[in-house]
């Protein structure tokens, strides 16, 4: 949801910064580069999110047993992408693994996935 929400957000400074003009199309690499990492608002705002969002793609990582490292194959063209939206859509495991407790069980619920009584 985090990322969800961080895309809205973005998109709509993106937008905000074109109107106002703070968006300059001809400036980096023929307007690609500043597409993705825009300036003004929407730039700010990247860079403001950047380690949250590493925090919370991490963590979702580890919700379905796989290191945080792994968000690194993303810098793999395509490839990074596809198996980076399957991981995210992927629901986490039942119960606890290695990195901690599953934290879709409510408070009070044995964490090692026994059902009571």
């Amino acid at each position: 949801m985090f990322l969800l929400f961080a895309g809205l957000i973005s998109v709509g400074l993106w937008i905000i910064d074109a109107l106002v003009g703070t968006f300059d199309y001809t400036v980096g690499l023929g307007g690609v580069g500043e597409f993705f990492l825009g300036e003004g608002l929407q730039g700010h705002f990247y860079l403001a999110t950047l380690v949250p969002s590493i925090a919370v793609t991490t963590r979702r990582l580890h919700d379905t047993r796989k290191s945080g490292w792994r968000q690194l194959l993303f810098l793999i063209p395509l490839v990074g992408f596809i198996l980076w939206i399957i991981w995210m859509a992927k629901d986490g495991d039942d119960g606890p693994n290695m990195y901690g407790p599953n934290p879709k069980t409510p408070a009070g619920y044995p964490q090692d996935g026994t059902v009571l009584a």
